[in-house]
């Protein structure tokens, strides 16, 4: 069986600290029933500036500055040590500012929703001009808006404010009168994923020198939806990121799982691109703002900074057997199915026996678990404690079980298959997919020779089934042979016929 290979990934980060305030759902729920709450009028000061959300140390893994391995040398809590050398850019993609990301948007926008005040659009065009993957874009930027339209906006016609450093600075207009799914809060929360997704692929393009225009098909894999009142959640978000990209080559459309999403698109990717529909597939995601802040609450109690004031997004190139790249095994996939149950241990049972079992493999032949890559720092203090680890535990468990391991060495498994989660909590982008970048050279360059992905997901908070969700592949060092290698060829086949023949004729003559 011929297999696709992970070709190229990119990984992006956004700060966005005035929004965490204005579009996090935490916030904007508190707003509604508790505007006058102690909470609120804290937040603002537990607000993270630029430069500490660069020198964070998970922040600076997510973009490849810094390896799993190097965050665990790090003592808990992280939030208070910083990176000595903390940079805006990584070898995956980048942090990019409140400020240039809302020029994006503004990019982004196909029908001139996103309205922005002059000084500060002037501003953010001649900081996007100096960006190395946005001039073009950026030049084309027209001239802002007077305050008082914004303001007017906001006030007769429904518009969301955006804002920056406490300031109004333009705003995001319905698209419809009266359409719920086309009104402003959805509108800036689509924009907000559009403009990161686009951020991702331009990074994976640029990281990996590819061609967009080489690229057949996009898998947009976030948790967010697009449509209208007459198909809500339609899409398409992959098509109008591949738009922006200039990806003109490529259809798409979006695929949806809750957190699993990214691991059930990594897998229908790797599988078209095996079928031979598709040679060059992207796996993208922007960001989800609703997820801002949404652990405040508790960091703010423990007089903490709020660590969720960052968008996440990813792109992730699947290609066609190279004979270099790691290669997806879409024949070793487990799943969570109707009939699994939804008890952690049938659910990780699941997951993990099913495509090892296939395999003939070991819970130990596994070199690297990527789970629910959460970072501990922000889900610890939130009482949900540090995830990837009681995933690993789980793992590690299901391990002594099948006698694949002893009990004395848990602790060790967990430290040798697992790694310390560094995502952000944006729901779909800490779910395995983080360690793909480092995956792909921990299996060329590295080491190691095969990892597993585990994707997870809750369908139960769409109230249409009380079901979990979840999804597994194992990702492998490439053996070299391409497809044409391992085929045999109709001659080879004559040839093989003809000794046979010979040999059995001989074989009668002794007799």
């Amino acid at each position: 069986m011929n297999y696709a290979v992970v070709k190229g990934t990119g990984y992006i980060l956004v700060h966005t600290p005035d929004m965490v305030m204005h579009n996090g759902t935490t916030q904007t729920t508190e707003k509604i029933t508790n505007p006058d709450s102690e909470y609120l009028k804290k937040v603002p000061e537990h607000l993270r500036k630029y430069e500490e959300v660069i020198k964070y140390a998970p922040n600076q893994v997510y973009i490849g500055n810094m390896t799993p391995e190097e965050l665990r040398e790090y003592e808990m809590p992280w939030y208070d040590k910083e990176v000595p050398n903390g940079d805006r850019f990584g070898k995956y993609g980048e942090i990019m500012p409140q400020d240039e990301f809302i020029g994006l948007m503004k990019i982004c926008d196909a029908f001139d929703l996103v309205k922005i005040e002059k000084e500060f659009n002037k501003e953010i065009k001649e900081k996007l001009t100096k960006h190395p993957l946005f001039k073009e874009e950026a030049e084309k930027l027209k001239e802002g808006e007077e305050k008082e339209e914004i303001e007017r906006q906001i006030k007769e016609n429904g518009a969301e404010g955006i804002y920056h450093e406490g300031k109004l600075v333009g705003c995001v207009k319905r698209a419809h009168d009266i359409d719920p799914n086309l009104n402003a809060h959805i509108m800036f929360e689509n924009l907000v994923v559009k403009a990161s997704g686009v951020l991702a692929f331009k990074h994976l393009i640029d990281k990996n020198g590819i061609d967009e225009k080489s690229i057949d098909y996009v898998i947009e894999c976030s948790e967010e939806a697009c449509g209208d009142m007459n198909q809500r959640g339609g899409g398409n978000f992959a098509k109008s990121i591949a738009e922006i990209v200039g990806a003109e080559n490529a259809t798409g459309s979006d695929m949806r799982g809750f957190c699993a999403g990214p691991t059930h698109a990594l897998i229908a990717a790797a599988s078209l691109v095996a079928a031979g529909t598709y040679e060059n597939v992207v796996v993208v995601a922007g960001g989800a703002t609703a997820k801002l802040g949404m652990n405040g609450k508790d960091h703010v109690k423990k007089n903490m900074p709020i660590l969720e004031d960052v968008i996440g997004g990813f792109a992730i190139l699947i290609s066609k057997n190279d004979g270099k790249n790691p290669i997806i095994r879409t024949d070793l996939v487990g799943r969570h199915t109707v009939g699994t149950g939804s008890s952690p241990q049938a659910v990780i049972t699941s997951l993990i026996t099913a495509p090892l079992d296939k395999g003939n493999l070991k819970i130990t032949d596994i070199d690297k678990y990527s789970v629910e890559m959460q970072n501990p720092d922000i889900t610890k203090p939130a009482g949900a404690g540090d995830v990837p680890a009681a995933n690993y535990k789980m793992i590690g468990a299901l391990g002594v079980k099948r006698k694949e391991l002893e009990r004395k060495e848990l602790a060790s498994f967990v430290e040798k298959h697992g790694m310390p989660g560094w995502a952000p909590t944006q729901g779909h982008i800490p779910s395995g997919v983080p360690y793909l970048g480092f995956a792909r050279e921990d299996l060329t360059e590295g080491n190691l020779n095969k990892i597993m992905i585990v994707g997870k997901g809750s369908l139960f908070l769409g109230r249409m089934t009380n079901l979990f969700d979840g999804v597994s592949v194992i990702i492998e060092r490439n053996s070299g042979k391409v497809k044409e290698d391992m085929e045999i060829s109709k001659e080879e086949i004559k040839g093989m016929i003809a000794k046979a023949m010979k040999e059995f004729a001989m074989h009668l003559l002794k007799d």
